[in-house]
């Protein structure tokens, strides 16, 4: 991680649609996709797909605070799924997809529960984010990194990462 940087991990369904939402934004410097809120140590795609590592598809996040506050990152993510949603994120179904914020420190916990307790009135139900500190952060095999930008015309792409970029590009006014 670069000088001055900081990182959160976030989980919003597919970790293919997380990283290519977050990687439009100034001030978000790398994005990796992995694994984390789980007990299996070193987990495979598929064993996480299985739904038994309880682990979730994520993405940390290594920003400049400088450029863009984690209040701002909250933001793209809670705009960029539905975090009513139980385990699920359109098709994509199983605890591996949840909507989840794992945290570095107390200050961290502070500012996601603040932000969720603000923006719960925007929403006709409950915000089902789990929040939690992170023990452990397993990067994902290869094939999935940078998955839309090396995949675009793959049809998950095209029908369900597409629409989501056109949609928080829209949003956020970016072009």
């Amino acid at each position: 991680m670069a000088t001055g940087t900081k990182s959160i991990v976030f989980g919003g369904g597919c970790f293919w649609c997380t990283q290519a939402v977050l990687d439009m934004f100034k001030g978000v410097v790398k994005t990796t996709p992995g694994y984390a809120g789980g007990t299996t140590k070193n987990p495979t795609y598929e064993q996480v797909c299985s739904g038994t590592t309880g682990h979730a598809e994520v993405i940390k996040v290594d920003y400049d605070p400088k450029v863009v506050s984690l209040e701002k990152l909250l933001e793209i993510f809670f705009k960029a799924h539905d975090p009513t949603s139980v385990n699920q994120q359109g098709a994509d179904v199983g605890s591996q997809y949840r909507s989840i914020i794992l945290y570095s420190d107390a200050v961290e916990r502070k500012t996601v529960e603040a932000y969720i307790k603000k923006i719960q009135p925007n929403y006709d139900k409950p915000i089902a984010t789990e929040v939690k500190k992170l023990d452990a952060f397993y990067e994902s095999e290869d094939y999935h990194k940078d998955y839309y930008k090396n995949n675009p015309f793959q049809p998950y792409c095209m029908f369900v990462i597409k629409p989501k970029i056109a949609k928080v590009k829209k949003e956020f006014g970016l072009a």
